[in-house]
């Protein structure tokens, strides 16, 4: 079972998903903006992906722009950030029993899959 950290007006996150589904119909498709990442999930796509909390912000965003970029932060404020503003997660994540990826470009999916 693989699940997909997903934003369906998300040009990458729907190539993501189309992706997943011509690999597997094992999936889980969580729609984060709607239902809100919780604490517990963003550890473990952290934990499972072994990248810094840094690296799942996307900073083409207007409130990265404004508020966050050129600041320091602690890997715990910017969980923080990341679940109080979610629009700020890097889509799409696909987390699988052992691993996480940032699927951009979608092939990295292939990794989960193994």
């Amino acid at each position: 079972m693989i699940k997909i950290y997903h934003n369906p007006k998300c040009r990458k996150s729907r190539e993501g998903l189309a992706y997943i589904r011509s690999k597997t119909k094992n999936i889980v498709i969580r729609e984060y903006l709607k239902d809100l990442l919780t604490s517990d999930e963003l550890d473990e796509i952290i934990l499972k992906s072994g990248l810094k909390p840094i690296a799942f912000v996307r900073k083409q965003e207007e409130i990265f722009k404004r508020e966050l970029k050129g600041r320091n932060f602690t890997d715990d404020e910017w969980k923080r950030i990341i679940l109080e503003h979610p629009k700020l997660l890097v889509r799409p994540v696909v987390v699988g029993k052992y691993k996480a990826v940032l699927a951009q470009p979608a092939g990295k999916v292939d990794e989960v899959l193994k």
